[in-house]
């Protein structure tokens, strides 16, 4: 009989348990993170802690753009995530992909941006028409669904490389400014 009450009130207890964590992991995937990169020293007091983390944004039922990390720390009154080892796919017109990857990264989960850094190296961005860019850091402004950075970029592809200061990337456009001390050089 006492086995039997027992295994009720563990039953009931994770059952609540189950329930408690569906809903941290809903109410954190539904906040937001402030486009500043990862704080070290803070990681420590995250709200939770998630491996294998997914991020999607979808608009009017087609998905815009989905971020996927090894870890990611949640702190849900910052409504902010902080992401290690990221992969980022972003989807322009006519379901044109555009690959991202980085060491680090946060996402603003209620405006939905995004930046993205590599400790050592560059992130390399995989352009469809043959293109690549390379930078350290990339942030994504959702509202207007731009990719920038003020750091060095480098675009090579069909013959050119391409190296500047700064980046605007359009995404449904797909049109890409390099904004200043740009160089261009033919190569083989």
């Amino acid at each position: 009989m006492w086995s039997r009450y027992i295994r009720g009130v563990l039953l009931i207890f994770s059952g609540i348990l189950a329930i408690s964590l569906v809903y941290l992991l809903t109410s954190q995937v539904e906040s937001e993170l402030a486009p500043s990169g990862p704080v070290p020293s803070r990681l420590e007091h995250a709200d939770a802690g998630i491996d294998h983390f997914t991020f999607t944004q979808s608009r009017s039922g087609a998905v815009q753009w989905q971020v996927q990390a090894r870890r990611a720390r949640m702190f849900e009154t910052e409504n902010r995530a902080v992401l290690e080892g990221v992969q980022v796919t972003l989807y322009g017109p006519n379901g044109r992909a555009l690959q991202l990857e980085g060491d680090e990264g946060t996402i603003d989960t209620a405006k939905k941006n995004f930046v993205l850094a590599r400790r050592t190296g560059d992130i390399t961005v995989r352009l469809e028409h043959g293109y690549t860019i390379f930078t350290n850091h990339l942030a994504w402004t959702d509202a207007r669904r731009e990719v920038t950075t003020s750091d060095a970029v480098t675009i090579t592809g069909n013959g050119l490389e391409i190296k500047g200061r700064g980046l605007v990337g359009k995404l449904d456009v797909e049109e890409f400014q390099i904004l200043e001390d740009v160089h261009v050089a033919i190569v083989q």
